[in-house]
């Protein structure tokens, strides 16, 4: 049986970086040699490195796959080993991730696990795929519709985008999921009021405006307008839809 799209969301903002993504087999030797020695960084900027791959892991692999390398700390050798979860792209071990139809699911499944606070949140992640499918019982326990992600952080201009469900939004912020609506803040200059988006995720307003069609039974959107700023008819079906606790 395949496992449903629960899952927890912590990945932060600044880790999801598309110049970091590759679609190089997901192994250790698969991997540049650049990628390796930024998950091999003690610093900062490697925390961010392996956070990233984790969550790489999480939304490609099976439950019974994992992603295991080490890394010097300082003299101490710390040993990772990242589990799969929703099984996306499962033969990615194998070979490269060349097919945009995963990539984007990929792309989706990371954006919409993104935080701003970097706190870890139970969500449901629900799209028309079996790998996020949802039981009566998940969707009677996860009832409120945050919003929906898309995009593409493979391609050759890697993009992101997002909207959100007006009546989701003040529960997404009481959880601290800002990044479907986006981050409220204010300018400490001019008290204005400002919504920032979370890192590269391009915020494109309201899914009751963008996307159409609502899943009777997951209540996931079919599809979303791929660019609103470009094309009000250029539609995608590659959407993970997500879902909070009321």
């Amino acid at each position: 049986m395949l496992p449903n799209a629960l899952t927890k969301n912590a990945l932060s903002a600044i880790a999801l970086n598309p110049a970091a993504l590759s679609p190089n087999p997901l192994t250790w030797a698969g991997l540049s040699s650049n990628a390796r020695a930024a998950l091999q960084n003690p610093g900062s900027n490697g925390a961010l490195s392996r956070e990233l791959l984790r969550y790489i892991v999480s939304c490609a692999l099976r439950p019974d796959q994992s992603f295991s390398f080490s890394w010097n700390d300082r003299g101490a050798v710390r040993s990772e080993t990242y589990r799969g979860d929703l099984g996306i792209a499962d033969w990615w071990v194998y070979g490269p991730l060349a097919d945009p139809f995963y990539q984007r699911w990929m792309s989706g499944c990371l954006a919409s696990r993104t935080n701003w606070y970097g706190v870890s949140v139970l969500i449901s992640l629900r799209s028309s795929q079996p790998f996020m499918s949802s039981g009566a019982a998940e969707r009677d326990s996860y009832t409120v519709r945050e919003g929906a992600f898309w995009g593409n952080l493979f391609s050759s201009t890697p993009y992101l985008r997002a909207c959100y469900s007006p009546a989701g939004v003040a529960r997404a912020r009481a959880l601290q999921r800002d990044c479907a609506a986006g981050h409220v803040d204010v300018d400490p200059a001019t008290g204005a009021t400002t919504t920032q988006a979370c890192g590269p995720i391009a915020i494109v307003g309201s899914c009751d405006t963008v996307c159409n069609g609502v899943s009777t039974n997951g209540g996931f959107y079919f599809q979303c307008l791929e660019n609103p700023a470009i094309s009000s008819t250029v539609r995608t079906d590659q959407v993970v839809t997500s879902f909070l606790p009321p």
